[in-house]
């Protein structure tokens, strides 16, 4: 297996880019309507398969891209969470998917906070933002936690374009701040 990028560890979680052994785990969330309601809706094996290769790529051609997560206790995939930025995307985004087993453990913040740290250090990015569907309390929850707060409403690029997106977000230095 070739690695991409960076393994990311927190107290309970291990973060690495994504492979094809991790598919399996992406189709589950996919297939599943609650954990594929606001990260695109439910999708059949072979788009899976290519929103798999799609992230793989962008670590090569971007050094950046979601990272697979893992229980360190059982070693189960948990979802995908991780740095963003598609062509015609908003802003430098971190989002998060996660299956709907592990929601409510605080699995999406820990996470995303290890690759926020690790997003403004390794990239550079001055801001972060979270791309986060209006009726999608939950996700909103987890940006509050991360101390992201509404900055403005925005459509995200063809073929998200129809309904709009509230951006939720912060800069380095609002991060920083956050963490002393």
């Amino acid at each position: 297996m070739i690695t991409l990028g960076p393994t990311l560890e927190t107290p309970r979680l291990i973060l690495r880019p994504p492979t094809l052994q991790d598919l399996d785990g992406f189709c589950a969330m996919m297939a599943d309507p609650e954990s594929a309601r606001f990260i695109g809706g439910l999708q059949p094996r072979s788009n899976v398969w290519r929103a798999v290769c799609t992230m793989a790529g962008s670590w090569v051609l971007q050094g950046f891209a979601m990272f697979s997560v893992f229980e360190k206790s059982t070693g189960k995939w948990v979802g995908r969470v991780g740095p963003w930025m598609p062509d015609g995307w908003p802003g430098t985004e971190v989002g998060w998917g996660l299956l709907r087993e592990h929601w409510g453990k605080g699995y999406a913040s820990e996470a995303s906070t290890a690759t926020i740290d690790w997003a403004f250090d390794h990239l550079g990015w001055t801001e972060v933002i979270h791309s986060i569907e209006p009726a999608n309390t939950p996700s909103k929850q987890v940006a509050q936690r991360l101390g992201s707060r509404l900055l403005r409403m925005e459509h995200l690029p063809p073929p998200y374009e129809k309904d709009p997106m509230e951006i939720w977000g912060q800069s380095r230095e609002e991060w920083r701040t956050r963490k002393k």
